[in-house]
């Protein structure tokens, strides 16, 4: 059983998404737990394939991030998502738009967690080492796209960010290091 603020959950009717194993360890073994790949596309995929196969009440996405004004190891609660490599401004669009989508620019979807700092997400698939966009304090390459198909497909969404690095120049050899104590650090928070 999960709680999330009022609300609780049985651990079956749970689906913890993870782009890679790292980020999971043997830590949700005992879980359902979906591994997509890195990036929006295959994140996509995966979970619509899992979600044809099965629905589950609550889809809590988890995984390592950059964070601008965060600690290295803190936990952030993203309910705000952007598609930071979306641009079509040239075209007449408010910058990280998605042409004729209807969508809004931010995303908002997620459930929030009492006692977690909030974050809005900036997904895209490209690892950002030179941060210079300040729509957005969590850097990651999934969220958006996991976020977008639980909205539409009325499901509720818990995102989870550890924060490895600064998305900074320093990022990709700080997210090499800090990725491996995700793991514990979110078993902690949702199973005490």
């Amino acid at each position: 059983m999960i709680h999330i603020n009022d609300n609780s959950y049985n651990l079956q009717d749970i689906l913890f998404v993870f782009a890679l194993e790292s980020e999971a360890a043997e830590e949700f073994d005992d879980t359902q737990k979906l591994l997509t790949g890195i990036g929006k596309v295959n994140a996509a995929i995966q979970l619509t394939k899992e979600l044809q196969k099965n629905k589950p009440k609550l889809v809590i996405n988890l995984g390592s991030a950059g964070g601008i004004g965060f600690e290295k190891g803190e936990i952030i609660c993203c309910t705000q998502f952007i598609q930071r490599d979306m641009d079509a401004q040239a075209l007449g669009f408010k910058k990280f738009e998605t042409p004729l989508s209807g969508i809004p620019v931010i995303l908002k979807n997620g459930l929030k967690l009492n006692d977690l700092p909030e974050g809005i997400c900036g997904t895209g698939d490209s690892f950002e080492m030179n941060h210079i966009n300040t729509e957005y304090n969590i850097v990651d390459m999934e969220a958006y796209s996991l976020a977008l198909i639980c909205l539409e497909e009325n499901i509720p969404f818990l995102c989870l960010k550890y924060i490895s690095d600064d998305a900074g120049s320093d990022a990709a050899d700080d997210w090499a290091i800090q990725v491996h104590l995700a793991a514990k650090a979110f078993r902690k928070i949702l199973f005490g």
